[in-house]
């Protein structure tokens, strides 16, 4: 009874791998071959829209976010665990940060705009924001 039990369960963890952002159990002999780039901005109070390779309020990026490859999110980078992955880590990235600098006074949100080119396909664009963060302004 314990080896079926263990058996499904892993049956389940494989089969779960097929609509989870993250395939923790769903190996791949040939991964996908998708990269990704993403121009991140910080958009304030007043509809500016500042990137963040510039520091502010005594925070930068690349020290925030390190994992991953989203430290330099403007260079294209290889989707190592497939691109559904590697956008639920950015979009994840992009609420943490907004969640956790608490010395930001004016950061509404943070916005990036991806390009993603997944296997042979042409690029996709498409727009992910964090939470809106309340107080700014």
């Amino acid at each position: 009874m314990v080896v079926v039990a263990v058996v499904g369960l892993q049956i389940g963890f494989a089969a779960r791998g097929y609509w989870a952002d993250h395939k923790e159990f769903a190996f791949h002999m040939f991964p996908e071959s998708s990269t990704w780039s993403a121009e991140i901005v910080r958009v304030t109070a007043d509809g500016h829209r500042v990137p963040i390779e510039q520091q502010w309020s005594g925070y930068r990026w690349d020290e925030l976010v390190q994992d991953r490859g989203l430290s330099s999110p403007s260079i294209r980078h290889h989707a190592d665990a497939g691109l559904d992955n590697q956008l639920a880590f950015l979009g994840a990235a992009l609420d943490w940060v907004a969640e956790n600098t608490p010395r930001d006074a004016e950061t509404r949100y943070l916005e990036a705009t991806v390009t993603s080119w997944h296997n042979d396909d042409p690029p996709e664009v498409e727009v992910m924001r964090s939470g809106e963060r309340e107080g700014a302004g």
